[in-house]
């Protein structure tokens, strides 16, 4: 394995040089220059000289001196003007995020209304109202900047709000200030650098500007933009007397820009790094059988988690089908349930539902949904504090699951910390076992890493010692091998299949893939179009005693690397599942099931139990779909 040290850019190292360089020169300008930048002379407009390198003004005094000493009041100007610029642009384009669904519309609208104004028209207006003055043209020109900020504010926010690790941290019940500081804030830093280096040179221009037409600084204060004014007065007589503020203001904004773009390379934690060598520690893992369990038709007493016509639709009034469809299902201790479908099944939107985790935009009831008995179905409450002890999630994109800007051990830490009041000691020796026990090498190490130095099946398996931190009753784990190689999953399955004996945890397993279920799960669950259409154990569904054609031909189309099976040709699934926005009529799968009936495009078939054990939904199929075929 490798641990890296961050290296510095080379515009990091220029931008930060030449700010430097003009903030001591503005500190000590002053001091040394001030009393002859203010000495009258008998030599007025003269040229260049020995004495005067870029001559005099038509008062007599040194052009050079002071352009020297209007770097003072110049910078510190541009300074507050992007304070105000950045400190009001990123609360205004955060907070929005933040807040509630009406108050972040009604937020981006006023966004949208204030940066439809060029900035220099809003800083002509309020600098025009007030008297022109130093703290007048600083606020004009600050707020006239905040709507950019606040924009691309609202805009990396609302992206980085929906990342999965946000998620998780709603889910440990952050409160929203301390979301937004730690999680969101942190990932904007780069774009934010970049506009405010960017901000800062505008400003510099700006100021200059409303200085250069008499509505900035005024006498006997002078700053580059009116020392500018003066020369174009004597442009004719004195070309040279333009070059010394006007080259300051060039290489200040140069300066701004380089060191704004220096600072994104730096803290982005994915950028370049020296890399020194270190031992790597080997992982393994092993799994073992378990029985299978019937299908469940009333609700289980004893259930983990039990689920009762849940129902999930894009708004309350919708005109397609909605997303999930009566979902029902039970998860006892110690039990693997698998979920299998396509893509746009409903299988994860199921597991969000049941850690209620659903985006805001969505719409969801339950008659039932109760987590160790505990009520939580009342979709107008506020996601229960007990949720984050009592589920663990794991995501499908281990990349994803962790914040990029932040070390690995504060996120894995941070349920601990805020829900079980462990101190920070404490709560990383916990995370140091938990990420042994997910066969994390070097736990200790991997603590202060970023994500991005950890490989995907290392994040993933951290992800899981994340999950299990506070020893949760359900575990969900949402096609947690997709992005994974193929030994790397088999390492992770058999992670869960441990933890779930050696825990005794439920655990709800998402997968598209139906061969990756059968080997671990006890019971499956296969959904389409948004509902359960078969329930059954991975006994049948390894022996192929499915009954239902849309589980055919899942297994139909997946490989098989049994010898005797290589041969045998894999039969593509027809057609495509239903579209979100088209209302269903009849069974889902009659499009593209071989069996389908006048009956089946007329009615929706209602979940039934099978002879030899089970549920399926079908109008034709009551047993085996073997037995079924033979017969016809």
């Amino acid at each position: 394995m490798t641990t890296s040290k961050r290296r510095k850019p080379f515009a990091l190292w220029l931008g930060a040089a030449l700010l430097l360089a003009l903030s001591v020169l503005a500190v000590v300008a002053p001091i040394i220059w001030g009393d002859s930048a203010a000495a009258l002379s008998s030599e007025v407009r003269g040229g260049p000289s020995a004495e005067h390198l870029l001559g005099t003004d038509p008062l007599g005094r040194d052009v050079l001196d002071r352009t020297l000493v209007a770097a003072r009041l110049t910078l510190a100007m541009a300074a507050v003007t992007t304070l105000i610029a950045v400190g009001g642009g990123i609360v205004l384009g955060a907070t929005i995020v933040v807040a509630g669904r009406r108050v972040r519309g009604l937020g981006e609208r006023l966004i949208d209304l204030m940066i439809a104004y060029p900035p220099i028209i809003v800083a002509l207006s309020i600098t025009a109202i007030f008297r022109p003055s130093v703290g007048s043209v600083v606020v004009a020109i600050g707020l006239a900047f905040v709507p950019q900020f606040a924009r691309l504010t609202n805009t990396l926010a609302s992206s980085v709000s929906s990342k999965d690790y946000v998620v998780v941290a709603r889910l440990v019940g952050l409160r929203p200030t301390r979301l937004l500081f730690r999680h969101v804030i942190p990932n904007l830093a780069g774009p934010l650098l970049v506009l405010t280096s960017v901000g800062f040179a505008s400003a510099i221009i700006t100021l200059s500007g409303l200085s250069f037409i008499g509505l900035g600084v005024q006498e006997p204060s002078y700053d580059w933009g009116r020392l500018l004014a003066q020369a174009l007065q004597d442009l004719g007589v004195n070309p040279i007397e333009a070059f010394g503020p006007g080259i300051a203001i060039l290489i200040t904004g140069l300066a701004a820009g380089l060191l704004g773009d220096g600072l994104n390379q730096f803290l982005d934690p994915r950028g370049p790094v020296r890399r020194r060598r270190r031992r790597r520690a080997a992982t393994s893992g092993g799994a073992d059988a378990r029985t299978p369990h019937a299908a469940l038709l009333a609700p289980a007493p004893d259930a983990v988690v039990s689920v009762r016509d849940l129902t999930i639709a894009a708004s309350p009034e919708s005109v397609g089908a909605p997303l999930v469809r009566g979902v029902s299902l039970d998860v006892r201790a110690g039990e693997i349930l698998g979920i299998v479908g396509e893509s746009g099944s409903g299988k994860s939107l199921t597991a969000m539902a049941i850690a209620r985790l659903l985006a805001p935009g969505l719409h969801w009831s339950a008659e039932t949904l109760s987590i160790n008995g505990a009520d939580v179905s009342d979709a107008r409450e506020q996601t229960p504090v007990r949720l984050a002890t009592d589920v663990g999630v794991v995501f499908q994109d281990p990349s994803s699951c962790f914040n990029p800007a932040r070390h690995v051990g504060p996120q894995i830490t941070e349920v601990a910390r805020v829900h079980q009041g462990l101190s920070k000691r404490a709560a990383n020796e916990l995370a140091i076992e938990r990420l042994r026990e997910a066969r994390v090498s070097s736990p200790e190490v991997r603590m202060r890493q970023y994500p991005h130095e950890l490989s995907g099946g290392m994040r993933q398996r951290a992800m899981i010692a994340m999950a299990l931190l506070t020893s949760p009753s359900l575990l969900i784990a949402d096609e947690p091998t997709t992005a994974l190689d193929v030994t790397v999953q088999a390492d992770v399955l058999q992670l869960l299949h441990r933890i779930s004996t050696t825990r005794n945890m439920a655990i709800v397993l998402i997968s598209h893939d139906i061969k990756v279920v059968s080997t671990l799960c006890h019971r499956v669950c296969v959904m389409y179009a948004g509902r359960i259409v078969e329930e059954l154990t991975v006994e049948d569904l390894r022996e192929g005693r499915v009954c239902h054609p849309y589980t055919r031909a899942l297994l139909d189309a997946a490989p098989r690397l049994e010898p005797s099976a290589r041969q045998v040709p894999l039969i593509p699934l027809p057609g495509r599942p239903p579209q979100p926005d088209q209302p269903i009529v009849g069974c889902a799968f009659a499009d593209r099931c071989p069996l389908v009936t006048d009956r089946c495009r007329q009615e929706d078939p209602a979940l039934r139990a099978l002879p030899r054990g089970g549920v399926a939904a079908c109008h034709v199929s009551t047993g085996p779909l073997e037995d079924l075929l033979v017969t016809q």
